[in-house]
């Protein structure tokens, strides 16, 4: 059986490496086969990572539809540059205004999260930024690490840009993220002078609050329970003392 096995996965192999030759030969762009699922694109066979620069810097944010999503580092992009517009000239959107995305431009830079995602949510964020409906076209993009190391990262760029100023709520979740993921203060202190519209209604932002403030009042009764645990163990301690 072990014979047989160890056989099976060696011609396994050679059919792989003919049907990579096979490619080569018929003129195919090998770098468009998709790796986000591989192991060569800065990922494991499980997770992938994602580079935000948009409202998806907050962890509750991308966690609404993402829950998988971990921080792994800031990241800077370089020769990109941040705007705000819409997908064409579809003015109605979530947001209310409108939202982040990058174009090319030689010497500026945009900063940003690295999240470690699970690939069981490639689908769940594509369909976040759209791209089902074209208004994002995911990326492949080498990012610099806060340590100097570079990583392969998915992200999403705008198809049909019209530029587009966002709603004050929007803009609110991307310098609450900037902050959050501690992004250095020069790049908080330009987010923070982003220009907004006049939009004053619902929008996600109500939902991401509730969700923050579900958030804090857990860490509350963590904290609390934590205390009178350490109190309940002062007094036992005290208690044995004096017997």
């Amino acid at each position: 059986m072990l014979v047989e096995h160890k056989g099976s996965l060696h011609n396994l192999l050679i059919l792989l490496c003919g049907y990579t030759i096979f490619l080569g030969l018929r003129g195919c762009n090998l770098a468009l086969i998709p790796t986000f699922y591989s192991r060569n694109m800065s990922t494991t066979e499980e997770h992938f990572m994602y580079f935000a620069f948009g409202s998806n810097l907050l962890k509750e944010r991308l966690q609404l539809a993402n829950p998988s999503a971990i921080f792994h580092s800031t990241g800077r992009l370089k020769d990109y540059t941040l705007n705000f517009g819409l997908w064409g000239e579809h003015i109605d959107n979530r947001w209310h205004g409108g939202v982040a995305t990058i174009e090319p431009k030689e010497g500026e830079e945009v900063w940003g999260v690295i999240w470690r995602m699970c690939n069981q949510h490639l689908t769940s964020l594509d369909q976040q930024e759209g791209v089902d409906r074209g208004m994002y076209c995911p990326l492949e993009v080498t990012v610099e690490t806060s340590d100097g190391t570079t990583l392969l990262c998915r992200t999403y760029q705008m198809n049909h840009f019209h530029a587009c100023l966002p709603s004050p709520q929007y803009k609110q979740v991307v310098c609450l993220g900037a902050q959050q993921n501690g992004l250095p203060m020069q790049y908080v202190r330009k987010l923070e002078e982003v220009q907004t519209n006049s939009y004053n209604g619902p929008s996600i932002l109500d939902q991401i609050s509730q969700v923050m403030k579900s958030q804090q009042r857990s860490t509350e009764c963590d904290f609390i329970i934590d205390i009178n645990k350490c109190l309940n163990e002062k007094l036992a301690a005290c208690s044995c003392h004096s017997t």
